[in-house]
């Protein structure tokens, strides 16, 4: 059975030791879907919003989300980011935007959690921006699709 990482022999947690790692490519895909009513969705299309081009903000706050990331997860690594790209994909017949991380690093550790939170701002901001017309939107689906490079190798979502 693997054993959490996070914590020592005593059962404190602690920061992973990674001086002894090798230093490889290392990418990391998330996801997340945001739901709303049709009307919010095309305020978003029109970019209509009073407060700014919707996507283009949110997009921007996901980038900064991942770099920003170990100072939001008490035992993540600050790493260098070396690429983020994020996707956002508006559904108008099931009223959602799918948005899709991928980040990127040369280094000691992984960059799964730099993805997942850039998801999750980037769909928060999008909440933030429609919230005044529409409370109800869902945030879900939060996931990490694949991963590369490291120790323990390649991982996809079956």
């Amino acid at each position: 059975m693997t054993k959490l990482t996070h914590f020592n022999r005593e059962g404190a947690a602690h920061m992973v030791n990674i001086a002894d790692k090798a230093v490889t490519h290392r990418k990391a895909t998330a996801s997340g879907i945001i739901s709303m009513k049709p009307e919010t969705l095309r305020l978003i299309v029109e970019k209509a919003s009073k407060k700014g081009d919707v996507l283009a903000i949110a997009r921007t706050a996901g980038i900064i989300a991942s770099k920003k990331t170990s100072d939001l997860v008490p035992l993540c690594h600050p790493i260098a980011l070396t690429h983020i790209n994020i996707e956002l994909n508006v559904n108008e017949n099931e009223n959602i935007i799918t948005c899709e991380c991928t980040a990127e690093t040369e280094g000691k550790t992984g960059v799964e959690m730099e993805a997942l939170t850039s998801v999750q701002i980037t769909l928060l901001t999008i909440y933030d921006m429609c919230k005044a017309v529409d409370r109800e939107m869902i945030i879900s689906e939060i996931k990490l699709l694949k991963k590369i490079g490291g120790k323990s190798g390649s991982w996809v979502r079956s």
